[in-house]
């Protein structure tokens, strides 16, 4: 009888100190996961202002659509997104192709990778004066990119036209340092890529990207010349190594890569200017 007693009151010792137990740790549990869904989010996406960025917007709403939160954040300038991305301020950015990120790497120290392929598009040069490149004066002004890969794609190509000549070799790594020659003495200009389109306004001959140009009503179409379309320059979704394999981001990279509606933003803005990559 004592044993019995004995073991029922050992029962009911244990099953006391186990409730309080049990219920701590549920709600630690509890506070864990509601912890690492507060932190997590919304999944906040860093891309440049301008038409591309209407794509990418279609692309987050059908991931709501799909459960997946996305915050589009818009910059006007191509050194914040990555200067975001490292502070963790945004989780993946979409503006830069790889030579430009591996510039940026190599400047900066940045742990970065790409996850997945964007669009690519032709580079041109422009004019508001001329209608031809031979009709240009001595002295012309001519703008490019100040950035060292971008710059150098306007680099390659008043090359290619004449107006210039370049160090061999180089290609897109080519600076104003390397011209060795420059018979009509054109005065280059350098600026942010996003102020080129206003900036033909004022030169004779400036360089010009799609995604930019129609938001200033100048017909990318109208170049005096373009590049052609390299994959090696389409643009890239970046982010941090550790980031690599989350889900979240792959899973938004796959909803724009397979949307029709994404394309069928990209053609109608940019026809074939701006084209698919993967």
């Amino acid at each position: 009888m004592l044993r019995k007693s004995l073991a029922v009151w050992h029962r009911r010792l244990t099953r006391s100190k186990a409730l309080p137990i049990l219920a701590v740790l549920a709600a630690s549990t509890w506070a864990m996961a509601s912890g690492t869904a507060q932190a997590a989010g919304p999944l906040r996406v860093g891309i440049n202002s301008g038409l591309s960025a209407d794509a990418v917007h279609q692309a987050a709403k059908e991931a709501k659509e799909q459960g997946l939160d996305v915050k589009v954040i818009e910059f006007t300038d191509w050194i914040t997104p990555n200067a975001a991305l490292a502070n963790k301020d945004i989780d993946a950015n979409y503006f830069q192709h790889i030579p430009f990120l591996e510039d940026a790497k190599k400047a900066r120290g940045y742990d970065f990778v790409s996850i997945g392929v964007g669009t690519m598009s032709k580079v041109g040069l422009y004019s508001k004066r001329y209608k031809n490149v031979s009709d240009l004066p001595n002295g012309a002004k001519v703008a490019i990119a100040n950035d060292p890969v971008n710059g150098g794609r306007g680099l390659v190509l008043l090359d290619r036209i004449g107006l210039i000549k370049l160090k061999e070799g180089l290609d897109f790594r080519a600076t104003v340092a390397d011209i060795v020659s420059n018979p009509k003495n054109i005065k280059i200009t350098e600026l942010i890529a996003q102020q080129l389109p206003t900036a033909l306004d004022d030169v004779d001959l400036g360089q010009g990207y799609p995604a930019t140009l129609k938001q200033f009503d100048i017909d990318p179409n109208s170049a005096l010349i373009f590049d052609d379309v390299q994959k090696r320059f389409a643009i890239q979704w970046v982010v941090r190594a550790e980031d690599a394999k989350e889900p979240r981001i792959n899973k938004f990279v796959s909803i724009y890569q397979n949307s029709p509606e994404v394309k069928a933003i990209l053609k109608k803005h940019f026809g074939e200017m701006t084209v698919p990559a993967w």
